[in-house]
């Protein structure tokens, strides 16, 4: 079993060390390092994971997982010690490019950017890895070692990233949003929250499994729940006449130029 260090383990960080010991990882082959110190126990007590400095973690671990804000990936970098032969770096840090970290690191040192999302809390996370300039195959199955007990890993080339972050890495938050709009909506129709709560969300994991498991295009599934004069159509004339398709699309736009812009700003 080789040893991860996950620096800056902040939420996301925390996640992916929580679905690890969850997975079976032993917690003596995993190491945190945190930015305030009040955040030491909530990991040693709830995961019995490590908390070590940057430069002990880097020294006794085979894998670091850079986890912490975009903004702050820099400074870290640059505080770094030396890098010893043989370290794997997979970066969590929404936006960045692998170049980013191998113009800040050793020369020839493997680089896998990957982008995950909150679902690795209950191991339904999609994962997408991307292979820098010094990385290989052999890289890349450490790396989907380390996240398929999250959920699922997939590997696409880096020019995706923004539109992964995008789509999987935000889009999380978009159903959230959707659950919210939905149940106001059912408050105002007289249920209760807690029944338009159970309804709603097992109507789209009713939904989202049809999805998975029948292989078939979304339109035939929506067309096969919508009769004429009926009232699906009437849900959905409202959502087209509101321009809910193309506010979905400006949506997941800006999220993706956010990330790029992100990027940008820290070339």
């Amino acid at each position: 079993m080789v040893t991860v260090a996950v620096l800056g383990a902040g939420r996301i960080g925390r996640t992916v060390l929580a679905g690890l010991t969850r997975s079976g990882w032993p917690p003596q082959d995993l190491i945190a390092t945190v930015r305030r110190s009040e955040h030491i126990a909530p990991i040693e007590d709830s995961l019995g994971v490590r908390v070590l400095s940057n430069a002990e973690a880097i020294d006794r671990s085979d894998i670091i997982v850079i986890a912490v804000k975009p903004q702050d990936a820099d400074d870290l970098l640059t505080h770094l010690p030396p890098l010893p032969t043989g370290r794997l770096v997979v970066s969590l840090c929404a936006g960045l490019p692998t170049s980013f970290f191998e113009q800040r690191l050793p020369d020839g040192v493997p680089v896998v950017r990957a982008m995950t999302n909150t679902p690795a809390l209950v191991d339904q996370a999609v994962t997408v890895l991307s292979a820098g300039r010094h990385a290989d195959e052999a890289d890349l199955e450490r790396v989907e070692h380390l996240f398929t007990p999250l959920g699922g890993v997939l590997r696409l080339p880096e020019n995706h990233q923004d539109a992964v972050t995008a789509l999987s890495g935000s889009g999380p938050a978009y159903f959230y949003y959707l659950v919210e709009a939905m149940t106001d909506a059912a408050i105002l129709l007289g249920l209760p929250r807690s029944i338009a709560h159970d309804l709603i969300v097992q109507t789209i994991v009713g939904a989202a499994t049809m999805l998975r498991e029948t292989g078939e295009h979304p339109v035939q599934l929506r067309e096969a729940v919508t009769s004429p004069a009926g009232t699906t159509i009437n849900a959905i004339r409202e959502l087209e006449r509101h321009r809910v398709r193309a506010a979905v699309a400006d949506a997941v736009e800006a999220a993706r130029d956010r990330g790029q812009a992100i990027a940008d700003s820290m070339k």
